[in-house]
């Protein structure tokens, strides 16, 4: 029996993971790694995407704009690097950005405030070849210039990995207290939804016909 609970255990993962979805739970401050939904946000769709431009899920996540209680919020200096790491590889083509929000209490805040992109990776081409960042953890830095205070950080995966389908959004919010900082105001900034249109070139593209440059949807990386 405990061979046949250990290995339908088994089949459900792998299943799971040939689904090729994932989740992004733990998050690294001051070099040290976090436990499991410590600093990031639950989500109530488990390891499914996000798909629907319009939808407010499309912030934290679904089910993540409303349970900040559950979440702790770490301080991290200004200047300094974190890291979103996901349950297992991302499996998907397509790029990796960061956002982030200031908002005057991290646990109660629900997205609806002003978003600014602190960093984007998309594919680089080597002899026509695009090569896309498929990793378990990526990172970025805080900037410099951003005033203290709390704020929710953001990382989005969008899986552009199907042309014939709808590209999917992975999605997980940290909230995080930045310490030291500067005066400025980051520009330009967005609301989410709406930081991506079904227009930009970028969401539409087939990544496997005549692929050969690629301009990741959204703002420009802000600046102050």
């Amino acid at each position: 029996m405990k061979t046949l609970v250990a290995a339908s255990l088994l089949l459900a993962t792998l299943a799971e993971v040939a689904q090729g979805h994932y989740t992004f739970q733990y998050l690294t401050v001051n070099g040290v790694k976090g436990a499991k939904y410590q600093n990031v946000r639950t989500n109530t769709n488990r390891y499914n995407p996000v798909t629907a431009l319009d939808s407010n899920d499309l912030r934290c996540n679904a089910g993540a704009s409303s349970n900040g209680g559950n979440t702790t919020t770490v301080a991290v200096a200004a200047g300094s690097t974190v890291a979103f790491t996901a349950d297992v590889i991302v499996y998907h083509h397509g790029p990796v950005t960061f956002y982030m929000t200031k908002v005057a209490d991290a646990v109660a805040a629900d997205g609806s405030t002003d978003w600014f992109k602190i960093k984007e990776i998309g594919p680089e081409f080597n002899d026509g070849q695009a090569q896309w960042d498929m990793s378990f953890s990526y990172s970025a830095q805080i900037p410099s210039c951003i005033s203290p205070g709390e704020y929710l950080l953001r990382i989005e995966h969008l899986a552009i990995h199907n042309p014939d389908g709808v590209p999917e959004f992975y999605i997980a919010c940290a909230q995080v207290k930045v310490t030291g900082g500067g005066s400025g105001s980051p520009v330009p900034t967005v609301k989410i939804p709406g930081h991506v249109k079904s227009t930009d070139p970028g969401y539409t593209v087939n990544i496997w016909d005549n692929f050969h440059s690629y301009t990741i949807p959204g703002p420009k990386v802000a600046t102050c």
